[in-house]
């Protein structure tokens, strides 16, 4: 497949003298893996040597037989007919002088292992050949670059693919050079600096249990769903092997469960070469697991066996705390589900035959993201991908990196333009900007987000979206995707369609407008301004009734609804009214899916209705977050009810239990309960929003979060009817405590304070604000 596209200008040219080369032996997609290598003469005394590379596939370097470098997967996923990632790395101390040797491994990685659920996936999704590129700069003077002149031989790695997990063969290690290269008149403006952090493996995890199954094979727990991959030490006669499968559930007799892998073999298979003590990880794949299971032929005793979850956002920026075990644990299952599915790309799950980058779980959990990571170039590295995926109608793929853009056949239509999963082009940059305070990824993504609003606007001619209802056909959407319905018998209301789309055609819209503000577009914002209220306007007259009940009256209308202003005036009291009789007509049971659920806690917060918020989060029972936690979750699950209360698996063919989407209430643990949120007159942290929400179950709460400014923190404990609440807000970052009926006798560090309609400033430093709360 020739690698070229159409695009927009220049790019600076990463490699000065290299081109890919691809290895004579090679023997296709699926095939044994190989590596390209050659010598060549340094002087590493002449000054500090840079080695720059890539691949179309997987790549591994080694300088003299060490390892250079740590990161892993490299050069990632992107779209690889629009950007391929390029590494650079200091290899000063490697070089030895005179003679030495460079050998770059490769492996089919994204670029052409089959992608995709569709049979066997497609295969040689994004080329047919994996190559290498890389030079050596030393002191502005290359002294190496792959050309004609390299060699290339075979692996020891006999299959490897992302689905398929590693096939090694440690008696073929050794095996020199067979083979010559072949240029690739690659367009080499393809490669760019990486854009993003590496993929890094974190500390190892060793096993919280150990058994064995009825056929003899040892299961282990490691007592963490991750994305990764075991690492072993094996001693054993020579063609023995071992082979570990994976699962993320057992059942209740501890039966090995990997039905929702599907068709994903996610194994892999050691061979032993018969030389004491072997060690082995694979490093062309990876897993999404808790569980191994251990299948030995031959001669052959594992001596250790660990996970090593890896993610390519490594380092946690936030933190939430309180008196309640199960919310804490809450929040670091949803830590662990964003590690597991930010890997190069955010992903809906990292162990079936998917791992795609669904654009609606990516654009409700954004916020989340940014407050438990740095995700600024992780995510604005993913927005590039989406836009590049967009059609030419406008239309935002469910998913980026898009297969089926590429290979259009056998996928019923065009996977692109659902409401509330190509919002995330809006919503999005939105939240990078109140993040991180840079208005560039708003700039970036501008004109990608008019083609979405006017895209969305001509699917039915007007401010009322009546989506399509088949998948592939323009119109289509998820609606609020995965949305429980309770008793079978007697299902609750779940929100329409058109409800659905209408409502994030207001979001899209209004988002649109105010980025337009910030950007100095203000003829296309008053365009958009007069496009919102057309649409508040229908949704009005379209969705409610004379006695202000909503059409479908179910939880996620209401709660879009008034989270984005969208209940008319004199509506407001009966709608309130009406949203908490669903509530408790539910008995406090969450009603909302994928795009309802980000939605529903900061909606009854901000109608004061903290008594609804407070059970529904604490709910223990089946839907809810809390009863996941208490079922054994140690990330977030894709189905409220992927478990039933009699440990019985629901259907197996959709069922992940390393899903973010529904972790995204956590944004509203740091915003709505601990009171911190960045606001859109002080991006990047400038200027916080203090507003805390008192919930008594909860019995204390503390926060903190590292932003550009430095560290974040906040803190409240009741006594009594009296809440002592401290705040820390870094040089350079003020606050703004907001006024509240919740609040009575408010003091600033001792002072009796009133606080005005438009809030009280606060500026940076350390602080103590006690209330009555009422």
């Amino acid at each position: 497949m020739d690698v070229s596209v159409k695009r927009a200008p220049a790019r600076e040219q990463v490699f000065s003298a290299a081109r890919p080369v691809a290895p004579a032996c090679d023997p296709g997609e699926g095939g044994r893996a190989s590596f390209v290598e050659t010598t060549f003469q340094a002087d590493p005394s002449t000054g500090r040597a840079i080695l720059r590379i890539s691949a179309l596939g997987l790549y591994r370097a080694f300088l003299n037989g060490k390892r250079v470098g740590d990161d892993l997967l490299t050069p990632g996923w992107t779209c690889y007919d629009d950007r391929i990632g390029a590494q650079s790395y200091d290899v000063s101390d490697l070089l030895a002088a005179g003679e030495n040797r460079i050998r770059i491994e490769l492996a089919d990685g994204w670029y052409r292992s089959p992608i995709m659920w569709r049979d066997k996936g497609i295969p040689n999704c994004w080329g047919d050949t994996i190559a290498a590129v890389a030079e050596i700069e030393v002191t502005g003077k290359v002294i190496l670059a792959t050309d004609d002149g390299w060699q290339s031989g075979l692996l020891p790695v006999t299959k490897a693919g992302i689905y398929y997990g590693e096939d090694y063969d440690a008696r073929l290690e050794g095996e020199g050079a067979s083979s010559g290269v072949r240029v690739l008149d690659t367009d080499m403006s393809l490669f760019v600096p990486h854009e993003t952090g590496p993929v890094k493996a974190l500390d190892r995890i060793e096993p919280a249990a150990t058994w064995e199954d009825d056929e003899g094979r040892t299961i282990y727990d490691f007592g963490q769903n991750a994305a990764g991959f075991v690492e072993i030490e094996v001693e054993g006669a020579t063609g023995a092997t071992v082979y570990i499968d994976h699962a993320e559930v057992t059942g209740a007799e501890g039966d090995f469960d990997r039905r929702n892998y599907r068709v994903a073999r996610a194994a892999i298979r050691y061979t032993l070469k018969g030389e004491g003590i072997e060690r082995y990880a694979p490093a062309c794949t990876f897993m999404g697991f808790r569980y191994a299971r251990v299948a030995i032929e031959g001669q052959a005793k594992v001596r250790a066996i660990r996970s090593i979850p890896i993610t390519s956002v490594p380092d946690l920026a936030g933190g939430f705390e309180c008196a309640e075990p199960a919310v804490n644990r809450l929040v670091m299952n949803t830590v662990w589900s964003q590690r597991a599915n930010f890997i190069e790309i955010p992903t809906d799950c990292p162990q079936r035959d998917e791992r795609l980058g669904w654009t609606g779980d990516a654009q409700v959990f954004a916020g989340t993201a940014c407050w438990l990571a740095d995700s600024e170039t992780f995510l604005k590295k993913y927005l590039r991908d989406v836009m590049h995926d967009q059609r030419a109608d406008g239309a935002v793929p469910h998913f980026s990196p898009d297969p089926t853009r590429l290979h259009p056949a056998g996928f019923n239509g065009d996977w692109a333009g659902s409401t509330g999963w190509g919002d995330v082009i809006t919503v999005m940059p939105w939240q990078l900007y109140l993040h991180y305070g840079d208005k560039g990824v708003l700039s970036e993504c501008f004109s990608a987000m008019i083609r979405w609003v006017d895209y969305l606007w001509s699917l039915s001619d007007g401010p009322i979206i009546r989506p399509h209802s088949t998948w592939g056909e323009t119109g289509f959407t998820f609606g609020d995707w995965l949305q429980p319905v309770g008793d079978n018998r007697k299902p609750r209301p779940t929100i329409a369609d058109d409800c659905a789309a209408t409502l994030y055609h207001f979001i899209s819209t209004e988002l649109a407008a105010r980025i337009a503000r910030t950007l100095g577009e203000d003829a296309e914002a008053e365009r958009l301004e007069v496009r919102k209220e057309q649409i508040r306007t229908a949704f009005h007259a379209e969705y409610f009734t004379s006695t202000g009940r909503m059409a479908h009256n179910d939880q996620t209308s209401y709660a879009l609804a008034f989270l984005y202003d969208l209940v008319p005036a004199e509506h407001y009291k009966a709608a309130k009214a009406y949203f908490r009789r669903v509530i408790e007509e539910a008995d406090y049971l969450i009603g909302t899916g994928f795009i309802g659920t980000p939605a529903l806690l900061p909606a009854l917060t901000k109608l004061g209705m903290d008594d609804l918020a407070e059970k529904v989060f604490l709910n223990r029972r089946v839907p809810g977050w809390l009863y996941q936690v208490e079922q054994g979750a140690t990330t977030i699950w894709e189905r409220w009810d992927a478990i039933g209360e009699d440990g019985t698996i629901y259907e197996p063919s959709m069922n992940s239990y390393n899903h973010y989407a529904y972790g995204a209430v956590c944004q509203w643990l740091f915003e709505g309960v601990a009171g911190i949120a960045p606001t859109p007159g002080g991006p990047g942290f400038d200027r916080v929003a203090i507003d805390p929400t008192i919930l008594l179950e909860l019995g204390h709460v503390k926060m903190w979060h590292t932003c550009r400014h430095g560290r974040i923190e906040a803190a409240w404990q009741l006594d009594g009817v009296r809440v002592t609440y401290a705040v820390m807000l870094p040089d350079g970052c003020e606050g703004r405590l907001m006024p509240s009926a919740r609040r009575g006798n408010v003091t600033l560090n001792g002072d009796s304070v009133s606080i005005p309609e438009t809030g009280l400033n606060v500026p940076s430093g350390r602080h103590e604000i006690t209330f009555d709360r009422t």
